[in-house]
């Protein structure tokens, strides 16, 4: 257990679940350059619990963040060289109760949310917790209270991580470890769902971008009662699982013209367009191919500034939306699909690997070797590899 110092004092722990006094923490140097080291045990405060970590998501931010920093902000600053550990989607057993905290009890099984906003600022006081005006100000004389566990706190690849407790979500003893991981990316497109409006029963939707967001948003949108859904993408194995996942009709962007078959299968265009690619291709063709007074959910960024047909957004009446991350529960209610089996979202899961071989996770994330879509960093498989070794 740790030395039961000041920090600890008021903290709740449990002798059925021993707590070490140092934790394995793989934190970030130079850009791309990850080393694993021993960290202290970190010490929940008010209103958060320790988490241990028992799986992981890598994500295409958590590769953007090791390479640019951005949009990590860490004391004020780019992340590198600090300390930092990244990864934001994981999953786990509450481990330790911050003081006063009795909403969750010490070998809970929890899914998190990344964003834990200041909750005093206006976007926090309307529920845009992932749009706080206090982002990164979370050290030092900036206490603000604002947390985004693997961009502005300390994230998930490690064997323990604080979280708030507004940012954690039950797991039904049923679901696994990795299923669990993938509710924050279920989540976020939840989040563009109902940015949309939310009520799309009975309506077109369009998913552009077959990646993991993209494909839960198929999945999202076929739980809420879409009709048709239509996903457009590049590779034909990734448009298979979005048929497995709700998709209606997919359609090939290198040999069909997207616009003209999105129009042919719904009339006169679509509802609502959700853009998972972000480029000034996909942004010009969500433009076109949306039905007047549509809306489209710009779902992913672009690098570089984009042109896009400004005009023919404003004669048709087309609203367009931006979403940061999982906003307004949308994970809660991902959660609940996901519970009660309403989408199968193992179907992105394609590789885990131990803790130990994060760097390995990363790059077949990355260079989607074996045609990698959702990458898991198991803690399990860090143990069993452990006990086998001790063999």
């Amino acid at each position: 257990m740790p030395t039961k110092t000041a920090d600890w004092q008021n903290v709740k722990t449990s002798q059925d679940m021993p707590l070490p006094c140092e934790m394995k923490a793989w934190v970030l140097g130079d850009p791309e350059e990850l080393s694993l080291i021993n960290k202290p045990l970190p010490v929940p405060g008010k209103a958060e619990a320790l988490v241990r970590i028992d799986a992981v998501a890598i994500c295409a931010t958590d590769l953007e963040i090791l390479k640019y920093g951005t949009p990590a902000l860490i004391e004020g600053g780019a992340p590198f060289n600090k300390q930092f550990t990244p990864g934001h989607e994981y999953m786990g057993t509450v481990a330790a109760l911050g003081p006063g905290v009795d909403e969750f009890k010490i070998g809970d099984r929890v899914t998190v949310e990344i964003h834990a906003g200041c909750g005093q600022c206006k976007r926090c006081r309307m529920g845009m917790y992932t749009s706080c005006h206090n982002y990164g100000l979370n050290y030092g004389e900036n206490n603000k209270g604002h947390r985004a566990n693997g961009f502005t706190t300390n994230g998930g690849f490690a064997e323990y991580a604080i979280n708030n407790i507004n940012t954690m979500i039950r797991v039904p003893d049923e679901m696994s470890d990795e299923e669990a991981t993938l509710v924050v990316t279920a989540g976020t497109s939840m989040y563009g769902l109902t940015e949309l409006g939310g009520l799309v029963a009975g309506e077109s939707v369009v998913v552009i971008g077959p990646g993991p967001i993209g494909l839960l948003a198929v999945a999202v949108a076929k739980a809420l009662g879409a009709s048709p859904v239509i996903l457009v993408g590049t590779r034909a194995n990734r448009n298979e699982i979005g048929r497995k996942l709700g998709a209606d009709y997919t359609i090939d962007a290198r040999s069909e013209d997207v616009v003209a078959r999105v129009k042919e299968l719904t009339g006169k265009g679509a509802d609502y367009v959700v853009d998972c690619a972000g480029t000034e291709i996909t942004a010009n063709q969500s433009v076109h191919m949306t039905n007047r007074g549509g809306r489209i959910c710009l779902a992913a960024f672009p690098k570089e500034p984009v042109s896009f047909d400004l005009g023919a957004l404003a004669v048709n009446n087309i609203y367009l939306y931006g979403i940061r991350g999982e906003g307004r529960s949308a994970t809660h209610r991902a959660m609940a699909f996901m519970a009660e089996k309403r989408f199968d979202a193992r179907h992105v899961h394609t590789h885990t690997f131990p803790l130990q071989d994060l760097p390995t996770a990363l790059r077949y994330a990355r260079d989607r070797v074996d045609d990698a879509i959702k990458v898991v960093v198991s803690m399990r498989e860090t143990q069993d590899a452990s006990q086998e070794a001790a063999q």
